[in-house]
């Protein structure tokens, strides 16, 4: 069976607003419309949201958020062209691998589950302490919820609200 994605066109970008900032972004035009796989990506590798119309993915992977279009591939944050270039090729055979197995897969566009800021914030001690390094309880969570922050950067935890705040945590995918 012949390969859905062959290639693209890649732009890297800094950001206009933060020239400061250390990192690239990817937009890979891609040689062919790959809409029709979308529900079996996100089906395999557990989309952050996903979109039927027009089609779309969004998921974080390998420290990024990726978001996969009929016609273009968006990756934020890349140290520099050589990663965004691994992580397309990744991307390509992740996406020509779901295609191939179509037959095996059954399509979603249901976002995997996510956690909630304020569930997370219910198992914080909500002093606002600062000692993690945030201002508030709620910056805590909310970086929580991305994956930026677990239960052992709490330094107000005791072991057991440690524990709690890990279990509710390890319910969700972060990648």
């Amino acid at each position: 069976m012949a390969a859905l994605l062959s290639g693209w066109t890649r732009e890297i970008t800094r950001a206009e607003c933060r020239p400061e900032a250390q990192t690239v972004h990817c937009i890979a035009r891609l040689n062919e419309n790959i809409g029709a796989v979308i529900p079996y990506l996100n089906a395999v590798l557990g989309g952050y949201t996903c979109i039927k119309d027009p089609p779309s993915v969004t998921f974080r992977s390998q420290g990024k958020l990726i978001s996969v279009h009929a016609d273009h591939i968006a990756i934020n944050a890349n140290r520099d062209e050589e990663e965004a270039e691994k992580i397309l090729q990744w991307l390509k055979r992740e996406i020509n691998n779901a295609w191939e197995r179509r037959d095996q897969i059954t399509p979603s566009y249901d976002a995997a589950p996510r956690p909630r800021v304020i569930d997370i914030l219910k198992l914080l001690p909500k002093t606002n302490c600062k000692k993690c390094g945030q201002p508030t309880c709620i910056v805590f969570a909310s970086l929580a919820v991305e994956g930026g922050k677990g239960a052992d950067d709490c330094p107000e935890l005791t072991p057991p609200q440690k524990e709690k705040l890990r279990e509710y945590l390890g319910q969700f995918r972060f990648e």
